[in-house]
């Protein structure tokens, strides 16, 4: 179990400002949220929530990284990735109400506080600007969700980790892909195997194309990186079905 947070100093509440959905919230708003939630610690490793708990609270990561995934009736796991505070996570679930889409895990000590769904509504109503937020953010889901199927029917196994780690490192804009935890994550991630991911990661690393530390991936040449990216027959092998 998570431990509960010592008391709030006066000006802890501006915290909320980094998380993207208050962003544009005035300071009495901020600070009445602040009021509102709950905080709480967890330890890395500690599950948050598991998949269809009830979504009665908004949670929101002041600090930390947490993973998300899900266990399939077959046994399989699929991981769908990792959030890095400050920002709210599993909004869809809390929209909905119809329980948590993923199975949340703090990946490192996390700083959450828990905001009732009923104030999160409240926000929807009152200001145009976390509106505006939430539409965006049911927009984008919807569209990651139909890339992620499209990529699921047609992409290569051999091309995940090279489109993986072009479209991590174009957004931390510093040709560098942080690892979602192990390899074995990583293939939860891209839905295959860890000695697959094991052994293209070798292949990429062994080509001059990446440098691959414990924690992260360098990206060295990312022209040729995509080609392996949109031809995987440049591996080399013959291409057959997906793999799942």
């Amino acid at each position: 179990m998570g431990s509960s947070v010592s008391a709030d100093t006066s000006a802890a509440w501006r915290a909320l400002a980094a998380v993207p959905l208050f962003a544009a919230l005035p300071e009495d708003r901020l600070r009445a949220l602040w009021f509102d939630s709950l905080p709480r610690r967890h330890r890395a490793g500690e599950v948050i929530r598991r998949t269809g708990d009830p979504a009665e609270h908004l949670l929101l990561l002041l600090r930390g990284r947490v993973s998300a995934a899900t266990t399939t009736a077959g046994g399989r796991v699929v991981r769908f990735g990792d959030w890095t505070g400050p920002c709210a996570l599993d909004k869809v679930a809390v929209i909905d109400g119809r329980g948590h889409t993923a199975t949340l895990t703090a990946a490192s000590q996390c700083s959450v506080r828990s905001l009732p769904r009923t104030r999160f509504e409240e926000l929807v109503d009152d200001v145009p600007a976390v509106r505006r937020h939430v539409l965006r953010l049911l927009a984008e889901h919807a569209r990651h969700q139909q890339e992620r199927f499209a990529d699921a029917a047609t992409l290569p196994v051999e091309a995940r980790p090279a489109t993986w780690l072009l479209t991590q490192a174009a957004a931390s804009g510093q040709a560098r892909a942080e690892l979602p935890g192990t390899q074995q994550d990583l293939a939860d991630l891209l839905g295959t195997t860890r000695v697959t991911v094991n052994r293209l990661l070798a292949r990429l690393r062994r080509d001059g194309l990446v440098e691959v530390t414990r924690r992260s991936v360098a990206v060295l040449a990312p022209e040729l990186l995509a080609l392996r990216a949109t031809a995987p027959a440049s591996f080399g092998e013959t291409r057959g079905p997906v793999e799942r």
